[in-house]
């Protein structure tokens, strides 16, 4: 009889230690605040090496921030912000949903918002929810954006789908530490991140 208290103890340790570990899943990204409104998104290691990212606002605003000529999805580094860029977000659209849509092969972006724009009240959503060539993951973060902080001058992602650095002309390429205002319009509510020296009013 004195082994039922030991077996009921050891099972309850067990099912406590599982599930702490559900709860705390390595992230794929994470975003980073570089001023008020302004944050940087960081693929973790061990990711697909293509992305895609997207902001849904509390109003229903789809924005795409990875924007290049051909629209497919860029390459994203571990360790580094996505096109070596960091993105303002309108403090009064408030906290925003940030999507990394991680692919083995460059995909159409168009498609993907589309479906984002199917899915945007959805609370969660996965790689099942979206029809995607080849292998793909979601990373779904959370960004609020505050009052302060400046933007500096950015660019557009080079037709490569790779972002280079140096001194060129923001119709080419996005020189590395720049910031992208997320402003603009798309038909059906989606708004596309735009280069903020072509930012209107």
């Amino acid at each position: 009889m004195t082994r039922w208290p030991w077996a009921v103890a050891v099972l309850a340790l067990g099912a406590g230690c599982t599930k702490g570990d559900k709860d705390e899943a390595p992230r794929r990204a994470q975003v980073r605040k570089v001023s008020g409104s302004t944050m940087e998104v960081v693929p973790s290691e061990g990711q697909l090496p293509y992305c895609l990212l997207y902001t849904v606002s509390q109003k229903g605003i789809i924005r795409q921030l990875t924007m290049t000529r051909e629209n497919r999805s860029i390459k994203c580094d571990a360790g580094r912000p996505v096109a070596n860029t960091s993105f303002r977000v309108p403090v009064q659209e408030g906290t925003v949903k940030v999507y990394v849509i991680f692919s083995n092969e460059r995909i159409q972006a168009g498609s993907v918002a589309q479906q984002l724009y199917e899915l945007r009240d959805r609370p969660r959503v996965t790689g099942m929810d979206f029809r995607l060539p080849g292998q793909a993951f979601i990373e779904q973060l959370e960004f609020t954006p505050e009052e302060g902080g400046a933007p500096v001058t950015g660019g557009v992602i080079g037709a490569g789908g790779e972002v280079a650095n140096g001194e060129t002309e923001a119709t080419e390429e996005t020189p590395e530490g720049t910031t992208l205002d997320m402003t603009g319009a798309m038909p059906e509510g989606m708004d596309a991140g735009v280069p903020a020296t072509d930012a209107g009013p």
